[in-house]
């Protein structure tokens, strides 16, 4: 197994093997303020009456080679990012100004022929003076992932693709790449039968593929996200989802107890689509059966749990969290359920848009309904109004990785911190995340952000046996509206060995 990303790592910083510290002398901290100056007007600044929501106000086009398979939406530094790719390829990436959401403006557009359908995307922003200097995001392709450089929002380029020799199409599911995350600087792919393949994308024009875990009992990898060193995989179209444990970031190992199955309060189990997760929750919308939404509680790894469930209607398809909402594509139509009381989960509201709606993400006060089939009238992304005020409210802390108080942490572990909402990617930096050594001093990483999650990646290993503190710093990270934290919030944990 190649180490390539550590052997990056450590010429970086100028550490010349495992043992030494990550604690730079000349490095201190940002102040939490100071991210990357938005591009874009950020999210929805406008209120909506009460009739106005749950109607339809506006379409998000794709690019002329458009072919109307739209997925899931995102922001970045001030703009909502558009993929509109079928799963046969041929796509891009568009980015709209949306403070005035029912009048969204194009601002520019990248196509690419080897792109294909998205079902999520990974960004990292890095500063001057790295050597890599740029915004980046990750995307599938047809035989493999892209990453695109987007340091011009007018003129998005594709500047890599990993084509990966066991990624194959016309099969949609068994060895396709489905999703990426990238916890900057390894980029990890849920490539359905394949498992999952780990990448070190150090240097975005050139990734290589470091190695490939396979998943056993097989389970089709549909989803993946990483908190710190906690991995969830949620499979696709099955009833198994699995933990892992990825504090040595390029060899996945499972956790013992960590395989677990998407049931009702009956403890059967249903298949889901895809899945997602906030914190100690992993959400999954409902295949087979009635649609709807089945929730688990992931706060010990070792033991997830039922934590509730909603019998709905349709045939799920992707879902996203909000602020104590699910937001559920089911094909027939998409709905948005109120999870805050996970033993009465009700359903608030529905969207409608011809199709096979299979995706509603949240945005702000509004959400954005997006067909991968059968649209109709050129129309396969539209922005729909669901609450009327915008959003004032700070992105919560729901879980920091490694734990407060954690020992025998190993030495190559990253942070991770899952938030209530989505975050503004480019607001997580080394500033906005701190890490100090039991010294109190400062260690060097990087930042990156995707949907609800912070990840901070130290550049060198850590030391042995040192305890370290984390802080998450007030007026740090924000939410896509500009919304910065409100609060502080520290824990420690400590590393293995003398």
């Amino acid at each position: 197994m190649k180490r390539i990303g550590m052997a990056v790592l450590l010429a970086l910083t100028g550490c010349t093997s495992a043992g030494d510290t990550a604690t730079e002398a000349t490095f201190s901290f940002a102040a939490p303020n100071d991210r990357p100056p938005l591009r874009g007007p950020g999210g929805p600044a406008q209120t909506f009456s009460s009739d106005a929501l749950w109607e339809n106000c506006a379409a998000l086009p794709g690019g002329e080679q458009d072919a109307l398979h739209h997925n899931l939406v995102v922001p970045y530094r001030g703009h909502l990012v558009l993929p509109w790719a079928p799963e046969w390829s041929r796509g891009g990436l568009s980015f709209f100004e949306m403070d005035d959401p029912c009048n969204p403006v194009k601002v520019g557009e990248g196509f690419h022929e080897r792109m294909r359908e998205s079902h999520s995307l990974g960004f990292v922003h890095l500063p001057d003076g790295d050597p890599h200097a740029g915004d980046y995001v990750a995307v599938t392709g047809i035989r493999g992932v892209q990453i695109w450089d987007i340091s011009s929002v007018e003129q998005p380029e594709a500047i890599s693709y990993l084509e990966i020799e066991t990624v194959f199409y016309p099969d949609a599911y068994a060895r396709v790449v489905l999703s990426v995350f990238w916890q900057y600087p390894y980029l990890y792919a849920a490539a359905a039968d394949n498992g999952i393949f780990v990448i070190d994308a150090t240097d975005p024009a050139a990734p290589e593929l470091v190695t490939t875990y396979p998943i056993e009992p097989a389970l089709r990898a549909g989803g993946v996200f990483v908190t710190g060193n906690l991995m969830l995989v949620t499979s696709a179209e099955g009833t198994d989802a699995v933990l892992l444990d990825v504090s040595d970031p390029i060899a996945p190992q499972p956790i013992g107890g960590g395989r677990f199955s998407s049931t009702d309060a009956s403890g059967d189990a249903w298949e889901a689509y895809h899945g997602n997760t906030t914190g100690d929750l992993a959400f999954f919308a409902r295949k087979e059966g009635s649609g709807g939404l089945m929730v688990a509680d992931i706060s010990d790894p070792t033991a997830p749990v039922y934590a509730g469930d909603y019998a709905g209607s349709g045939n799920g398809g992707y879902v996203f969290y909000d602020e104590g909402f699910a937001f559920v594509g089911l094909s027939s139509h998409a709905a948005v359920y109120d999870v805050r009381d996970l033993s009465a989960i009700t359903e608030v509201g529905r969207g409608e848009l011809p199709g096979d709606l299979d995706t509603i993400t949240p945005y702000g006060n509004v959400a954005i309904l997006s067909v991968d089939d059968d649209a109709e009238d050129g129309i396969a992304s539209a922005v729909m109004p669901w609450t009327e005020a915008p959003d004032t409210a700070a992105p919560q802390v729901r879980r920091v990785e490694p734990a407060d108080g954690a020992v025998g942490v190993a030495t190559t572990s990253r942070v991770g911190v899952a938030f209530n909402e989505f975050i503004e990617p480019s607001s997580v930096f080394p500033g906005s995340i701190r890490l100090f050594d039991a010294d109190g001093g400062a260690v060097d990483g990087w930042g990156s952000g995707q949907e609800n999650i912070a990840s901070y990646a130290p550049k060198a290993p850590l030391r042995p046996g040192t305890t370290y503190t984390v802080e998450v710093l007030s007026d740090g990270i924000t939410d896509l509206n500009g919304n910065p934290t409100d609060a502080t919030t520290t824990t420690t944990f400590t590393t293995a060995g003398p």
